[in-house]
């Protein structure tokens, strides 16, 4: 009896300990989160002092005002929020159908298909800018939002495929053929017992689908060239492109505004964003 007393206590001690460590590294990677909320409130522009402090002497919500006031934002939320969506859709439309096909069906040429995608996928996106500007500068597709739609797309149709042909790796085939018996047709067979089934595999795909839109910038401000172009990731840059122009005030405070909408969209998925949900899919 001592001797269960004494291990249950070691438990709790040990997940107690777990858990503090947890918290910790949750405070320590908040910290910088932080410290750009106590910078967009600060009424100097200055980013480090000597006598610095979480909570600024001299606050001020002027930083904010001028996000909306002096700077196209609203703007650029607009062009970022038509690339995020267009690049969510399209990249799911063609990711789920592909991804299905490639998991369920053997035909000629599909491990060649996967290998040469995924080999492709691997080389970062960086090394194709040159050739990409060359390839789509003679269509008049540079400093086009379908230009750089057409960037994105190529890039995460490909990972979205990969990411969701594992997940219909793991749906049991006795869950479709149960249903061909009671006679599901093959389109009800995807829409209504597939497709849910792999909910949670298509809300994190196209939360990073979305997530990488939002924050990408290399390909934004080379690709677009006007500031009434310019998505979010490369608005920011553009408010700090010089140490000596830019407030870095401003920019803090343009950073927390950029970030809500993801924080609220992600929060609200959250529930989704689980896995093993086949696994009662199978009466036993």
């Amino acid at each position: 009896m001592a001797y269960k007393t004494g291990k249950k206590a070691r438990k709790a001690a040990l997940l107690l300990v777990v858990n503090l460590f947890f918290v910790l590294l949750c405070f320590l990677v908040l910290i910088p989160v932080l410290y750009a909320f106590s910078v967009s409130l600060n009424a100097d522009n200055s980013l480090l002092s000597s006598d610095f402090s979480f909570l600024p002497k001299h606050m001020t919500l002027a930083n904010y005002r001028a996000v909306f006031v002096e700077e196209p934002i609203l703007r650029w939320f607009s062009n970022s929020i038509w690339m995020a969506a267009a690049a969510v859709f399209i990249s799911l439309g063609t990711g789920i159908p592909a991804a299905y096909v490639f998991s369920r069906k053997k035909f000629p040429g599909r491990k060649v298909i996967l290998r040469l995608l995924i080999l492709l996928y691997a080389f970062p996106a960086l090394l194709s800018m040159t050739a990409l500007y060359k390839l789509l500068s003679p269509m008049g597709l540079i400093n086009s939002r379908m230009g750089l739609l057409i960037v994105y797309t190529g890039t995460m149709s490909v990972f979205a495929l990969w990411n969701m042909k594992g997940y219909f790796d793991t749906i049991p085939l006795e869950i479709e053929e149960a249903a061909m018996i009671d006679g599901a047709k093959p389109v009800q067979l995807v829409t209504k017992i597939v497709l849910p089934l792999a909910r949670p595999t298509i809300v994190v795909t196209g939360m990073m689908v979305l997530i990488y839109v939002w924050n990408e910038y290399i390909f934004a401000i080379n690709f677009m060239t006007g500031e009434e172009t310019y998505t979010l990731a490369a608005g920011l840059y553009s408010l700090q492109a010089t140490e000596m122009s830019g407030s870095w005030p401003v920019f803090a405070a343009a950073s927390i505004v950029v970030s809500v909408p993801i924080l609220i969209i992600f929060f609200a998925l959250q529930k989704n964003m689980t896995t093993g949900l086949t696994s009662g899919g199978v009466k036993g």
